[in-house]
């Protein structure tokens, strides 16, 4: 008998169990650790901002109103603050940091020199440029005691607050902005909070010689730029990823996947079903609503695009009807809707096949359908009564929380939550007691749980706004990254592990530890690797280090899900007989291979510092959000929706054809490979933009209509992955309700 090495030991069950558990706890006692000491370097709000002749401009109290204001009517989901939320309207902090910058151009060419500024030589106007300097990096302090503004300063920020009251209050049809919804007083407190933004991307951290937001963005008019921190570990995160990337591969090969051959022998008979449990009977009515929503989200994805191309123009319905920043909040919460009730479906599912036995209350599963519907219609409506003035006085409980991706008023919140909870402990009861599977299934379930767990790190204060935006936007990607990547792919890792072992295709040692190996790695990427969200939006330089460094992992683990679901496929296709569960199959493929070329490839296009910075709030990030947000949370959701429909096919020995439901995959999945294609280009093109004029340029609309073909290019992919979305629901309603019995012979 041979000895075994240090090597294998090392790649034991046993041994990966202990390095899961080492990883991810180390990783999420940094994180703590960080969290517990984020107030000391968050960027305060003053408890006033005056001239120098003491003229009181606005006080802390305006800028936390003004930050409700900003929520409430979701102008995040028309254009971005510090670079975050979405791209038709502007950047309102640079926007604000450039005008102002202008503006003192303007004053001290008189000031200085007694002329206009467009009668200056070069000499004069280096003058200028270097008294503005002066002005925005020594004379304007951001501190919780108070901020003096020159009278410079002070006469901009009149200029930039009468420009954005009259814009917010009067609309711009050029711009798709409608009238009507924002009052005047509201749009003057919402200033407050945008020039609050402004001083944090202009306004030097105590020292040091970088701003709040470490010089983001980029505006040659004060001569702000990258600094040489951002190359440094850039050049550090090719170099960690080409050197993990060699030795995931090595150990994979070698330790995890080279042996699999022998422990054929060990396979576990494939799960057969030849009858629903009452539960899984009623979760039927569910899969075609979650089609019908996928189709719901495409169209408005097709109508949000058709409004990028040309603001001027309505599509289908009035503007007025349908204003875009509405629209765009209804799309990305539609997801978030259709997703949970998909996994909620899939963990139903299986949890009586794993326990063996139906739960304990089947009729649950109709108080959660009811309770989801209530939620998820309650909440959709409320976005857009909210958005468009029609809850002022509730809209924080029942209207648009207006934080990107987390749209959902407060009580909707938490009615979410408390499905989300429900849904678990009916799982949990039915599976706790199972025998086989134990670690496969405890992934499923506790990552599951921890879905549930990071959605309330998003409700923080519960009952009122997060006063501080950097804050809140802290814990906002909490939810967002640490569920795409972190718990989603703990959840995926399990549920491809338990159903090839179930499946008959892959031992249950083997699946273990190739599982075990994933989760460490998804622990050692995903936790801290939410720091590449953190660089420009007001957190310490540091961010740039651990964000650069833990993002250079994150395409490790989904490289290795995709090889996994390759492999599986190739064995599928190899044993020469059919297979039942082709389709679901199917869709946790591509979900794999979707989630390593969004997260991980297109990831990689914007996770180096360095080009973060010019990339940071530009279409080059839409890729990436698109094509992972639909691999890591969709794929997996439509997987569960069709093996419901093919295990109540199989029980009830219905008629099932994989022809339409193969259609549905590979035109949806076609479709979003190839909307990467412009999005990259127009990214590409806006990306250099900022790099050469500034970030100010990158988001005008002369620099978008110059590439107005690509826009157009959208029509291919979005319609057909609108196609994929009509055969998809189609297939799943023809499916559950329409199928012929087989004849028996």
């Amino acid at each position: 008998m041979m000895e075994t090495s240090f090597m294998e030991k090392l790649m034991s069950r046993k041994s990966l169990y202990a390095f899961f558990w080492i990883i991810g706890t180390f990783m999420v006692t940094i994180l703590i650790y960080y969290t517990a000491t984020l107030q000391k370097e968050v960027p305060p709000i003053p408890k006033q901002v005056v001239s120098e002749s003491g003229k009181v401009l606005y006080t802390y109290d305006d800028v936390v109103a003004g930050k409700g204001y900003f929520q409430q009517f979701d102008l995040m989901d028309y254009g971005t603050l510090l670079g975050m939320g979405a791209y038709l309207g502007p950047d309102f902090s640079t926007e604000f940091m450039h005008k102002r910058a202008e503006s003192l151009y303007r004053s001290y060419a008189r000031s200085l020199f007694g002329k206009p500024l467009d009668r200056l030589d070069d000499t004069e106007l280096a003058g200028v440029k270097a008294r503005t300097i002066r002005d925005f990096k020594k004379q304007t302090l951001l501190d919780e005691a108070g901020v003096v503004y020159t009278e410079a300063s002070a006469k901009a920020y009149e200029h930039n607050v009468d420009y954005l009251v009259n814009f917010l209050v009067n609309g711009d049809h050029e711009r798709a902005w409608r009238a009507g919804v924002i009052r005047q007083d509201e749009a003057k407190k919402i200033a407050a909070f945008v020039d609050w933004s402004q001083l944090v991307a202009s306004s030097l951290r105590p020292g040091t010689d970088r701003t709040w937001s470490n010089n983001w963005p980029s505006e040659p008019l004060i001569d702000q730029d990258v600094q040489w921190v951002s190359h440094f570990y850039s050049l550090w995160e090719f170099l960690i990823l080409w050197a993990m990337t060699i030795g995931v591969i090595y150990l994979a090969y070698e330790f995890l996947f080279k042996g699999e051959a022998d422990e054929e022998k060990h396979l576990e008979p494939a799960l057969k079903i030849t009858k629903l449990f009452p539960s899984q009977e009623k979760l039927l009515k569910y899969v075609p609503i979650v089609a019908l929503f996928i189709l719901l989200q495409l169209v408005l994805g097709g109508y949000l695009a058709h409004i990028y191309v040309d603001p001027t123009e309505n599509f289908i319905l009035s503007q007025d009807i349908l204003p875009f920043n509405v629209m765009r909040a209804l799309h990305t919460n539609l997801a978030i809707v259709w997703v949970a009730v998909g996994w909620l479906v899939g963990g139903l599912l299986i949890a009586p096949l794993v326990g063996g036995e139906d739960l304990k209350f089947p009729r649950l599963v109709d108080v959660l359908w009811v309770a989801l519907l209530v939620v998820g219609g309650g909440g959709l409506i409320g976005i857009y009564l909210g958005a468009t003035g029609q809850m002022r006085d509730v809209w924080f409980w029942f209207g648009n929380e207006g934080r990107e991706l987390l749209n959902l008023g407060r009580v909707w919140d938490i009615g979410l939550v408390i499905g989300l909870v429900l849904w678990f402990g009916m799982v949990y009861s039915t599976v706790r007691k199972a025998r086989k599977n134990n670690l496969l299934v405890g992934t499923i379930i506790w990552s599951a749980f921890g879905i549930a767990t990071l959605y309330i790190a998003g409700m923080m204060p519960l009952t009122d706004i997060m006063p501080n935006y950097t804050v809140d936007d802290y814990y906002r990607w909490w939810v967002v990254h640490l569920w795409v990547e972190l718990t989603f792919e703990l959840f995926a890792a399990g549920v491809l592990a338990f159903l090839t072992v179930a499946l008959g295709l892959v031992s249950k040692r083997t699946a273990e530890r190739v599982m075990l190996f994933e989760l460490g790695l998804i622990m050692m990427s995903g936790t801290l690797g939410v720091g590449h969200h953190y660089w420009w939006q007001g957190l310490d330089e540091y961010w740039i280090a651990v964000g650069g460094i833990f993002s250079a992992m994150e395409p490790l683990p989904l490289a290795l899900l995709m090889i996994e679901a390759i492999k599986e496929r190739s064995h599928i296709k190899s044993l020469g007989k059919e297979f039942v569960f082709n389709v679901p199959f199917l869709w946790l493929a591509g979900s794999a291979f979707l989630n390593w070329f969004g997260a991980g490839f297109l990831g990689m296009v914007i996770n180096t510092p360095t080009i973060s910075y010019y990339s940071h709030g530009t279409y080059l990030i839409m890729p990436h959000g698109h094509v992972a947000l639909l691999g890591a949370f969709g794929y997996i959701a439509i997987a569960f929706i069709y093996m419901t429909a093919r295990a109540n096919a199989l029980a009830k020995n219905l008629e099932w054809d994989d022809r339409p439901s193969l259609w549905g995959f590979w035109l949806l999945t076609v479709g979003v490979v190839l909307y990467a294609l412009p999005t990259l280009i127009i990214g590409f093109e806006q990306t250099s933009t900022a790099h050469e004029f500034g970030y100010y340029a990158a988001r005008s609309r002369e620099t978008i209509e110059a590439l107005s073909g690509w826009m157009w290019f959208r029509i291919l992919p979005d319609g057909t992955m609108i196609l994929g979305g009509l055969v998809i629901l189609y297939d799943t309603t023809r499916k559950i309700y329409f199928s012929k019995v087989l004849h028996r012979g």
